[in-house]
């Protein structure tokens, strides 16, 4: 339990610390966020905003996860190390991202392609190792390995692994439009994650997670690194996170669940992204097929209820207990199971 504070404490002192300092760097050198033009009208105030906030979030979870290791008794392991490197190395695709968008003075950084392709590096990169190097189940589960446990073998296994990488990553890169609600619901899902990983190591014989308390401690040190980024990045926004880390985020919450046996479960934990990435789908989807006319007001959703008359802290709030209800029900579905089998495996 100590190692997992030492990681959440010294990620959110980090974190808070290095995004001031961030923030006066990205400031003096005129660094800052365009805004697009399709965008919400009250959302042009915001253009010039300090961006790659992200940069501080990974590099707090590295410094706490690293720190936390110092602890006696607490070691690396291949697991907790892939998932770090998964978070850094979408990060940095991020970061290129960003980087072109400020340099360019323009809403639009990679092309689709690159930014998939550098995506996909990381993805690919993650599965291979994982079921080369950490002692991970192929299996696809929702609470634990075998439940319901669906042999995928190595290479079906991969191929999961990769689509949910992209999936998560760009999810919480949509969610990313209002000041603070990916940083606050990613720290509600990183929680979740944390006792997850812990609940792990404490019931080996029913989790058979090797590594479960390093996960743990990956989790913990995200946890910190976003809540510590939260304090700049509540509305109104002082530092926006970018695809840095938006991308960083969402690698981190998929990571976690594969090496966790908790893929399915995910779509609980990460609820609300789930609902953002849906609601785009589904407004492309009925604009096409209905010649043009539109479900929303505008996609994701967040700004058909901006459009509605909701204030933005009104919808970042709400959005936010949202998101802690899938946490809630997600933990309530774990630890149900637990308590089905847990006194007799």
């Amino acid at each position: 339990m100590v190692g997992l504070l030492i990681a959440a404490g010294v990620a959110m002192a980090v974190s808070l610390g290095g995004t001031r300092v961030l923030i006066d760097l990205l400031r003096r050198r005129g660094i800052g966020q365009p805004i697009r033009e399709e965008g919400p009208e009250g959302h042009r105030k915001k253009a010039g905003t300090p961006t790659m906030g992200g940069v501080a979030i990974v590099g707090a979870a590295l410094a706490g996860y690293g720190v936390a290791h110092l602890r006696r008794g607490v070691i690396f392991t291949y697991s907790g190390l892939l998932v770090m490197a998964a978070i850094a190395g979408a990060g940095l695709v991020g970061l290129i991202d960003d980087w072109i968008k400020v340099t360019r003075e323009r809403n639009l950084g990679l092309n689709k392609r690159a930014k998939i392709f550098g995506l996909l590096v990381v993805a690919i990169g993650f599965s291979l190792i994982a079921v080369w190097k950490t002692p991970v189940h192929t299996t696809l589960s929702f609470t634990r390995f075998n439940v319901p446990g669906i042999a995928l073998g190595n290479a079906g296994w991969c191929v999961v692994a990769v689509v949910m990488i992209l999936g998560a990553s760009n999810a919480v890169n949509l969610t990313d439009g209002l000041d603070g609600l990916a940083a606050g619901s990613a720290t509600y899902a990183f929680i979740c994650y944390t006792v997850i990983g812990f609940w792990g190591f404490r019931h080996p014989d029913v989790y058979h997670l090797t590594h479960s308390y390093d996960l743990a401690i990956c989790a913990a040190a995200m946890l910190g690194a976003c809540a510590g980024f939260l304090w700049w990045n509540a509305n109104p926004a002082r530092i926006i996170m970018g695809d840095t880390g938006a991308l960083a985020i969402g690698t981190g919450l998929a990571a976690l669940a594969l090496t966790t046996s908790t893929e399915l479960l995910l779509l609980i934990i990460g609820g609300l992204f789930v609902v953002e990435t849906v609601s785009v789908m589904v407004q492309v989807t009925t604009f096409r097929l209905l010649g043009g006319r539109r479900l929303l007001r505008m996609a994701p959703i967040h700004h058909h209820f901006e459009l509605g008359g909701w204030p933005e802290t009104t919808v970042i709030v709400r959005f936010w207990i949202l998101a802690g209800l899938c946490t809630a029900l997600a933990l309530g579905f774990y630890y149900a199971d637990f308590l089905r089998v847990g006194t007799f495996d």
